[in-house]
């Protein structure tokens, strides 16, 4: 039986989630056309621990930094409040919010 999940599209954004009711996990889709004016820096207000689940080609970037490709399996940690962005890839991407471990 497939979980229960609850699809959002929250307008405004570049991606729509799917929020599981209960594990609480949060999916988060990108697809491959997005405006790449619509990936603005932003920062959020909670500590984030995201994990890449599919995509190609996509790059994370901090503030200050130099962009970093993602690729499925990595985990990045965005503390709160840091100014950070995704870069748009070649397929589309999904990443895992992952609330508390």
């Amino acid at each position: 039986m497939e979980e229960l999940k609850k699809q959002q599209r929250i307008t405004d954004y570049p991606y729509t989630d799917e929020i599981h009711l209960f594990t609480n996990d949060t999916i988060r889709n990108f697809t491959v056309d997005v405006k790449e004016l619509d990936l603005i820096w932003h920062q959020d207000k909670e500590d984030r621990l995201i994990e890449v689940l599919e995509g190609k080609g996509w790059k994370f970037q901090r503030d200050n930094e130099v962009p970093v490709e993602m690729g499925i399996g990595d985990r990045i940690f965005i503390p709160e409040g840091e100014i950070h962005r995704v870069i748009k890839g070649t397929t589309d991407l999904k990443i895992k919010i992952i609330r508390d471990e």
